[in-house]
């Protein structure tokens, strides 16, 4: 299994990452909690406690890569909780296409190129 939490849901990823996540097992969506910028960090803490229940629920730690990405300090607590607790953890990893536009604005892509485990 592999537990897609993030911002970007796995119906608009590229054919490439559907392939690479897919060598992992099924695709199950979690969405990314909303991590208030005002929080302290035991707040923090509890929302990864709650998430890392939230996995644990869906598979234990020998059939499941959890890919996580999203805000900094929940990604890694979560992240350690989650290792702590056997499983694999990944982050996905893009090539930045920028192209500077006329009137000084950018357009930039993210174009996948792998998983990497944390």
């Amino acid at each position: 299994m592999f537990v897609n939490l993030s911002n970007h849901p796995s119906s608009a990823w590229s054919d490439s990452q559907l392939a690479a996540a897919h060598k992992y097992g099924d695709i199950v969506e979690l969405p990314f909690p909303v991590v208030d910028e005002l929080w302290d960090s035991q707040e923090v803490d509890r929302m990864a406690k709650l998430y890392q229940d939230k996995v644990h629920s869906l598979s234990g730690p020998n059939n499941c890569v959890v890919h996580v990405m999203g805000e900094m300090t929940f990604t890694h607590k979560l992240v350690t909780l989650l290792k702590m607790g056997g499983y694999r953890c990944v982050a996905s990893t893009t090539k930045r296409d920028v192209v500077l536009l006329h009137d000084g604005s950018k357009n930039v892509k993210f174009l996948f190129c792998r998983f990497r485990e944390y």
